[in-house]
């Protein structure tokens, strides 16, 4: 069975500034692409057959500098892109506090019962996520893969693979260039471990 390597991409302008850059087309800082370089002599040794990743400019250049350095291809896919919030993109943690303080405290306190018009919930992004990691362990194939996404994201893989709840969502820290180890048992849960 493939182990599958969650990679969450390099640092941002907005991780830096505490903005949420949702889906916007912010690429990666200067320290973001130090940070991926890095990630990438780290991972020579793993055998890595091909990186998947979300449509969003910073993980697809976090996704382009890993496969340059490792020689394989990239695919984009739809199911691994950022959580859906329009109106919160682009603003700071303080302007949505501001604008939008009824929200903001669902999505601090109780982030799995957030629900909006427009916008995802944490189950949608992880039912899609799954779906994904899904398919790739589908094909029975012994392969190493590597996955580039977003916090939110990962978060939602982690989760559902270790069987633990969403409302444990906060409870999963995953920085900036970090890399985690998903290994399949078999059962549809696995075990996941940082790098």
């Amino acid at each position: 069975m493939a182990t599958i390597y969650l990679v969450r991409h390099g640092v941002t302008p907005a991780n830096r500034e505490n903005r949420f850059a949702g889906r916007s087309g912010e690429a990666l800082h200067p320290e973001g692409i130090e940070q991926i370089r890095f990630l990438g002599e780290r991972l020579q040794q793993k055998n890595i057959a091909a990186i998947y990743c979300g449509p969003a400019k910073r993980t697809t250049q976090t996704a382009a500098i890993l496969a340059a350095i490792l020689s394989i291809p990239v695919t984009d896919l739809a199911g691994l892109d950022e959580i859906s919030i329009p109106h919160w993109e682009g603003l700071t943690k303080d302007e949505i506090r501001q604008r939008h303080g009824s929200e903001y405290p669902t999505w601090l306190a109780a982030p799995q019962a957030f629900r909006l018009p427009g916008c995802e919930t944490l189950q949608d992004v992880q039912d899609r996520a799954v779906r994904v990691v899904s398919g790739l362990l589908a094909g029975g194939r012994e392969q190493h893969l590597l996955l580039v996404s977003h916090l939110v994201v990962l978060r939602c893989i982690v989760l559902y693979y270790r069987g633990v709840p969403l409302s444990d969502f906060r409870s999963v820290e995953i920085g900036n260039g970090a890399i985690l180890e998903l290994v399949p048992d078999g059962t549809g849960r696995g075990s996941v471990s940082f790098l």
